[in-house]
């Protein structure tokens, strides 16, 4: 199942360090790798098309993990 998130990408220095989005409401989302190459950039605002990964696990455990499918600039 396809959601859509807007929010900002930061990068959180947690663990071995993770991308996330997180939105305007604090909600974190762990960007799955490989990602978008245009999409790593800090304070970058975006709305993205994701599927939850509940398959995955990670070692920065911030929020669900995102596999990005599409994104646009907001």
């Amino acid at each position: 199942m396809n959601i859509k998130i807007a929010g900002t990408v930061e990068y959180i220095d947690i663990g071995t360090g993770t991308w996330a989005i997180v939105t305007d409401t604090d909600e974190q989302y762990e960007i799955w790798q490989p990602a978008p190459e245009a999409i790593l950039q800090e304070g970058l605002k975006v709305t993205v098309t994701a599927k939850i990964r509940d398959d995955v696990m990670s070692f920065a455990a911030i929020g669900d993990v995102l596999e990005i499918e599409d994104f646009q600039l907001s």
